[in-house]
């Protein structure tokens, strides 16, 4: 067999061996892009739904907010001017993208994918339903805790142009402007394989950036800006409540490595309930805050997520403060100059 000949069946053996490793990966990634390219494709730019006397105007008022707080982030937050939440997929009422994340079940260690560019991440995002729950039922035969959630947003880091899609509007002033600066952030600083940091820069930077924008905006007494702030202190309450009790939970699991299984499953579902249930002791502003999770028995998977987008605030709030002086803005620049996602 000529030289050439073998360097050419090597190469194709090479291919094949490749095709094989990565065909799950190769599958999903075709898949997302389908899903992806369906909502783009099917975006309509928010001209034509600010000109369309059908349009109500409440949906109009909230496209022209969004449109404000794009400007505002680029302007008075300095994050990465793109053509993202331009235009506007309709959703019809229906979730368009399930997030699945798995968890190990005795401590908090998240299941990861690799993949190429973003590097490890903790979760795979699924745009039919059915797919999701087929990735979850692989998670569970490994005996992973899962999670499955939809979700109301996300940033593709400048791979495609992000839409704005029509659920997005259902939420309040305060919820939505939180969102975009979020989504907004991914678009300007991004670290591979650090998706907790990245979600909690994302989250304390949003925070921050709505109530900025809100105390310019509206008065610190008027209604809109308390009925913010009032959910907010509730969240907070409640996500400190979560965390505390991940903490918790992280120390029943190192006393509990040496006993069996069934031993191991009675003592943390004890300890979940106990943690749930000790929710009805927080100061709340709003008595129904916590309906959607009365009598709920969450798992490691459902900690862990809290985890990943609010652990790190404690320590961003101290290097906002001491370092940067509460300067939102050099706080920002700070992140964007050593990790700018462009």
């Amino acid at each position: 067999m000529s030289l050439k000949k073998k360097i050419s069946l090597g190469a194709l053996a090479a291919v094949l061996i490749s095709g094989a490793v990565f065909f799950d990966l190769i599958r999903y990634g075709i898949r997302q892009a389908q899903g992806q390219w369906h909502i783009i494709s099917n975006a309509k730019p928010v001209e034509q739904y600010l000109s369309d006397p059908l349009v109500p105007q409440e949906t109009k008022d909230k496209l022209l907010l969004i449109d404000t707080i794009r400007k505002y982030a680029v302007s008075e937050l300095n994050l990465t001017n793109t053509d993202n939440y331009t235009e506007m997929f309709d959703q019809k009422g229906e979730p368009v993208l399930w997030v699945v994340t798995g968890c190990d079940p005795y401590q908090f260690k998240p299941h990861e994918w690799y993949f190429p560019v973003v590097g490890r991440v903790p979760y795979k995002g699924f745009f039919k339903k059915e797919l999701a729950e087929e990735e979850a039922k692989v998670l569970k035969e490994m005996g992973l805790d899962i999670n499955i959630r939809t979700v109301g947003g996300w940033s593709t880091l400048g791979w495609f142009k992000d839409p704005i899609l029509s659920e997005m509007l259902t939420r309040g002033d305060g919820n939505l402007i939180n969102l975009i600066i979020h989504e907004l952030v991914h678009a300007t600083i991004f670290v591979k394989d650090s998706v907790t940091f990245n979600e909690n820069l994302a989250s304390f930077i949003a925070d921050k950036g709505t109530l900025r924008y809100m105390e310019n905006k509206y008065r610190s007494d008027s209604f809109r800006y308390v009925e913010y702030t009032n959910k907010e202190q509730d969240q907070r309450t409640y996500i400190t409540h979560v965390l505390r009790g991940s903490e918790v939970l992280d120390s029943l699991y190192s006393a509990i490595t040496d006993m069996d299984r069934s031993e191991k499953e009675d003592l943390k579902s004890k300890m979940i309930k106990r943690v749930m249930s000790t929710m009805d002791t927080l100061a709340l502003n709003d008595s129904l805050y916590l309906k959607n999770v009365k009598n709920y028995q969450p798992n490691n998977a459902y900690f862990m997520s809290f985890q990943r987008y609010q652990s790190k605030q404690g320590l961003l709030d101290s290097l906002y403060v001491y370092q940067f002086n509460r300067d939102l803005i050099e706080f920002i620049n700070y992140f964007k100059e050593k990790h700018g996602a462009d």
